[in-house]
């Protein structure tokens, strides 16, 4: 019996490989897995570094397969919210990503995002072929203690559920000078540092972006009340803003 893969004189002239193709199409669902909007068979052929021919084919090869893409030739694809395909199959590179990210927010997060982190890679390791699970247990990349040990849980666990509710926030704050303020803020993202861990909101009292530090807050209260800009557009606004800033300090 012959298997028709789809493979031809063209592809070989866009340097695919047929021993290469079931690696293709999972790379294929990854690229559509990752964004959330319809991406041209142009952008995926670019950068799986095949034709568009192939993108069109293996489209067809995963739909008939039931993966649910949708979307049509020179408008764009996108993988259906909800796909999950078993088992998850990781590269060496991967697997030290995941295992080193988890460790991390381990570490240096408050002891729920901790507790989350540890619970995410048992979960992978179990969706994970038995021959990947003792790599994943064994992978020698380690995150390093924080000098003292930092947990403001309810603080930063408010500030999450603020961040992913787009919800308006009350809080006391000790600003540089050692005051102590009262705030209406939206919060939009947080990062965290060694030591420190920082939010960026828009400020109700200053009209203006402003970063602030989550240990100098006193109190802080979810006022049930949802910013009226959705995040993705002031994130979008901060960036935008910040950009000349960055520029700046590069001495560009």
């Amino acid at each position: 019996m012959v298997v028709d893969l789809g493979y031809r004189e063209a592809d070989r002239c866009s340097g695919d490989d047929p021993l290469s193709r079931t690696d293709r199409l999972f790379s294929l669902i990854d690229a559509l897995r990752r964004r959330r909007r319809p991406v041209t068979a142009a952008v995926l052929a670019e950068e799986l570094s095949v034709s568009e021919r192939t993108i069109y084919r293996d489209i067809a090869t995963l739909s008939g397969l039931g993966a649910p893409v949708e979307g049509e030739a020179g408008m764009g694809y996108v993988l259906r919210s909800g796909f999950f395909l078993p088992p998850l199959m990781f590269d060496e590179d991967e697997r030290e990503a995941l295992v080193l990210g988890a460790r991390w927010v381990e570490r240096q997060a408050d002891s729920v995002l901790a507790k989350a982190a540890t619970n995410a890679i048992a979960k992978i390791a179990m969706a994970t072929p038995s021959d990947q699970r003792e790599a994943l247990a064994e992978t020698g990349l380690w995150a390093a203690l924080p000098q003292a040990e930092i947990d403001h849980t309810p603080v930063l666990k408010a500030l999450r559920e603020a961040i992913r509710r787009e919800e308006k926030l009350f809080i006391t704050y000790r600003d540089a000078a050692g005051a102590m303020t009262e705030r209406t803020v939206w919060p939009i993202g947080m990062a965290f540092y060694d030591r420190k861990r920082l939010f960026s909101a828009w400020c109700e009292l200053r009209t203006a972006f402003r970063h602030f530090h989550a240990e100098n807050i006193g109190a802080l209260s979810l006022t049930g009340e949802r910013y009226p800009t959705r995040r993705a557009a002031l994130v979008k606004a901060w960036r935008k803003e910040m950009r000349p800033a960055q520029t700046l300090a590069r001495g560009s």
